[in-house]
């Protein structure tokens, strides 16, 4: 049998990826201990992550850029890398504050201690774009599996047959532990839409108090068109090994309604249905295409 990347742990009931993670090692996330200025960026793959390193790091920095545009850091993920990476976990431990972590992991394997201290900000995204720059995504990055076609990995993305499972899964567990934690939830089309406020609430919540200048200065860096140029915010510098950066970019479109690009009309009449019966009672209402807030 050809090499599998993804590795779906049994222990965990969870699929992670094969060289990337560790089942064993993600299963002692929860027993950590945290820190109040502890800060963790959650999302599903694709929603958001990386723009929310740009913007946290700036916020942390009040602004300044230089802070990122640092020549012996290769990506944002070394200052902020992700929790459930071979390796992160034991870094976190001794690592001075602020910890600043994403992870794509659900609730279930974080620390528990979150329940008492710490922040978490849940991005989500329409998943109909999440779908189309997953896909993307899987055909830059080697340690995933180059996809069939899109039909194929339409099919994989409704089963949760991924890294990060089910979307709807990941979405309504973290939604379902909001007020267990001290948790900011706001969508990637919010941030599309109105960044500077989004700005305000992470500064706000995180207790950052920034001039409306300092202020201004995290927006101006964190708009797609910015990171697009600092090789730290967008994944270049990351090597070969990693990512084929002839077949695409980490930082594609950034735009909301890329999915009618690519859905046929019978693909956008079956995820319709399997959203209706998925999220019915869900209280969160996501923008579909830019056209609705233009």
């Amino acid at each position: 049998t050809p090499w599998q990347p993804l590795l779906f742990s049994p222990l965990l009931g969870f699929t992670l990826i094969r060289g990337t993670h560790d089942p064993d090692d993600v299963d002692q996330i929860k027993h950590l201990e945290i820190r109040d200025s502890d800060v963790f960026v959650a999302t599903y793959p694709k929603s958001g992550t990386i723009w929310l390193q740009q913007i946290l790091l700036l916020v942390e920095a009040k602004g300044d850029v230089t802070a990122i545009r640092n020549p012996t850091i290769v990506s944002n993920a070394d200052i902020m890398p992700w929790m459930e990476s071979i390796g992160t976990r034991e870094m976190f431990i001794t690592a001075p504050s602020p910890r600043m972590r994403v992870t794509h992991l659900q609730p279930q394997f974080m620390p528990l201690a979150l329940s008492q201290r710490g922040k978490v900000i849940y991005v989500a995204r329409n998943p109909k774009d999440v779908l189309v720059s997953y896909f993307y995504f899987h055909k830059m990055a080697k340690m995933l599996e180059t996809p069939k076609d899109f039909n194929d990995f339409f099919e994989k993305f409704l089963r949760g047959d991924l890294f990060g499972c089910s979307w709807f899964d990941h979405i309504k567990a973290w939604y379902s532990v909001k007020d267990e934690m001290n948790m900011l939830f706001f969508t990637f089309e919010e941030m599309i839409q109105d960044l500077k406020s989004v700005v305000q609430r992470i500064s706000l919540f995180l207790g950052k108090d920034l001039t409306n200048e300092e202020q201004a200065n995290v927006v101006k860096h964190s708009t797609f068109k910015k990171m697009k140029d600092i090789p730290q915010a967008n994944y270049k510098q990351v090597s070969e090994e990693m990512f084929n950066h002839q077949n695409g970019m980490f930082m594609r479109k950034g735009t909301i309604g890329d999915w009618k690009n690519h859905f046929t009309v019978a693909q956008n009449e079956r995820f319709d249905q399997v959203f209706q019966k998925e999220m019915k009672d869900f209280p969160v209402s996501f923008i579909w295409d830019i056209k609705d807030i233009e």
